[in-house]
């Protein structure tokens, strides 16, 4: 980003720096975090804290959150020096990246603010519709951005097995793919699952949104082998568990990934955040961060 487009800063009038020096000598990476007091924002707001090279630097949280006005690591016991707010210029002050795990319109919202003061982005929000992706496509021409329906490495290693799996086992196997999630999930299925799905099409020549088979009920005929069918679980405080059956005559093939916790998705969010900090533009996935083959078209 050029100096003259640099955001200033809101006491001196001068340009605020884009990065902070490590005590190793290192440039630091000026990170802000949407959604700051959810689950996931307080993840990764202590890898944030915990990692040598990334630097809090906002911590944005809606209108009403009981969090506005405090410290972004009142919640670890420490003090960072970054409040929580809800005015997008203040929390964006400075930063390298946004990090956002929210809902899809506040995720639009954030973008337009990230445009006018030069910020990029890691998007790991899902839910969104064909038409709020089209925006952010729109979004990532002027400014490099990652959207990623799971931050995880080891989701996205699976998606390459999947595409890997269909090919060679070609036709004679049904799909199905379940997901469980906690009870506080608002979208179904998982954009997690939908990847999968995606991935799975594409490596069939198959458009999922022809294919996709989301649910069942009464007399539903005998099963199309080009159908990729989708069960979706709610519950309790599940972090969220995938499973793809190959189901073929005389045996069963299952590929599943189950997370613990969300620390993963944090650092791959931050791994999403150092990459895209590289880039000056451009629509960019996980596949794209770590280096692995295409997943779907």
């Amino acid at each position: 980003m050029s100096a003259a487009a640099a955001p200033r800063s809101a006491l001196s009038g001068e340009a605020a720096p884009r990065t902070t020096v490590a005590a190793a000598g290192r440039p630091r990476l000026n990170i802000a975090v949407a959604g700051s007091s959810g689950r996931m924002g307080r993840m990764l707001i202590e890898a944030v804290l915990a990692s040598d090279d990334c630097r809090l630097s906002g911590a944005l949280d809606t209108i009403g959150s009981g969090a506005l006005g405090q410290d972004a690591g009142l919640f670890l016991g420490q003090s960072t020096g970054v409040t929580v707010t809800a005015d997008l210029p203040t929390g964006l002050l400075g930063a390298d990246v946004l990090i956002d795990f929210t809902r899809p319109e506040g995720t639009l919202a954030h973008l337009a603010a990230c445009a006018a003061l030069g910020v990029k982005a890691v998007i790991g929000t899902t839910g969104f519709t064909a038409e709020q992706k089209a925006l952010i496509a729109e979004h990532a021409q002027g400014l490099a951005t990652v959207l990623a329906p799971n931050m995880s490495v080891g989701v996205n290693v699976m998606l390459g097995l999947l595409a890997q799996a269909t090919t060679a086992l070609g036709e004679g196997y049904d799909v199905e793919v379940l997901e469980l999630h906690h009870r506080h999930k608002v979208d179904a299925p998982s954009g997690t699952a939908l990847a999968m799905g995606e991935a799975i099409a594409h490596a069939r020549g198959l458009s999922l949104a022809e294919n996709g088979v989301f649910s069942r009920h009464g007399h539903t005929g005998e099963r199309d082998p080009r159908a990729i069918g989708f069960a979706t679980l709610r519950g309790g405080d599940a972090v969220g568990e995938h499973t793809v059956l190959f189901a073929g005559t005389g045996e069963r093939i299952e590929i599943s990934h189950k997370s613990s916790s969300r620390a993963n998705y944090a650092a791959g969010s931050l791994r999403a955040a150092r990459f895209v900090a590289t880039q000056r533009n451009g629509l960019f996935n996980m596949a794209d961060v770590l280096g692995l083959m295409t997943q779907s078209g």
